[in-house]
């Protein structure tokens, strides 16, 4: 999958062992909120304060420019109205020498200055083709690692959960759709790790299930099938007393 938006943007390279962001070069900032936040620019990571950050978390999630009084009603909600303008002009305040390169403010809008990148819009659009069957992905190699990473793990913020949840459903489908493409093209090896990856974002989801089950018939593999088959109808009785739909149960017959 490409971690960019644009052929000249970001040349974004993985964290070390050691904890360390490793070198990047980059001709705009790009923002990390999967799997924690993070800034990388200009070769290494930009240190923000708790509010910078979840202000800037909040317009890379809505990729829009948004009045002040929408930002700062909903990045501080528990605030008073006079309040949350305040932590909002400080969040801006304490962005110091990277807002230029990271926010677009005037005296009523604010957003994300342009440029600017996020491992979020990239996942987003790599599902969004994944999903479309029209978009054969010829261009981006298939792999499950994009879509596995919980946005922002450790935030509570009402934004963030309901985002949080719109991107695991959007990644589920996107594994699911991974997995059936890699199975279609006799990749079987792959479309398995694909419906794993589902299946661990959500244990009880039959459709990932289903999608399992399907890739070991096309692989001629009836005892992995029957066997996945029984696990998972133990598991959803157990789980929530009911048993698989006949749709999956038809796929046994």
């Amino acid at each position: 999958m490409p971690v960019a938006e644009g052929e000249d943007l970001m040349d974004v390279r993985t964290h070390s062992g050691n904890g360390r962001v490793a070198a990047v070069s980059s001709a705009a900032p790009h923002i990390r909120l999967l799997g924690g936040f993070n800034i990388l620019h200009e070769g290494g990571s930009l240190a923000l304060s708790r509010d910078a950050q979840r202000l800037v978390a909040f317009l890379a999630l809505r990729r829009s420019r948004m009045p002040r009084s929408y930002v700062a009603g909903t990045v501080w909600i528990e605030s008073s109205q006079a309040q949350a303008f305040g932590s909002l002009r400080s969040a801006l305040w304490r962005l110091g020498d990277a807002a230029e390169s990271l926010v677009e403010a005037d005296s009523s809008t604010v957003a994300l200055s342009a440029g600017v990148t996020s491992d979020v819009a990239v996942t987003s659009a790599a599902a969004a083709r994944l999903c479309d069957p029209a978009d054969p992905c010829d261009d981006a190699p298939f792999s499950p690692d994009p879509f596995v990473n919980e946005l922002l793990p450790g935030w509570y913020d009402e934004w963030v959960l309901l985002e949080r949840e719109r991107l695991r459903q959007q990644s589920l489908h996107a594994l699911e759709a991974l997995a059936c493409r890699l199975m279609d093209d006799g990749v079987f090896a792959a479309a398995i790790e694909a419906a794993l990856a589902a299946i661990a974002l959500d244990p009880l989801r039959e459709s990932a299930h289903r999608c399992l089950v399907r890739i070991h018939l096309s692989e001629g593999n009836q005892s992995e099938a029957i066997r996945h088959f029984e696990n998972f109808a133990r598991h959803l009785r157990r789980e929530l007393g009911v048993a698989p739909s006949e749709h999956m149960v038809k796929l046994i017959r």
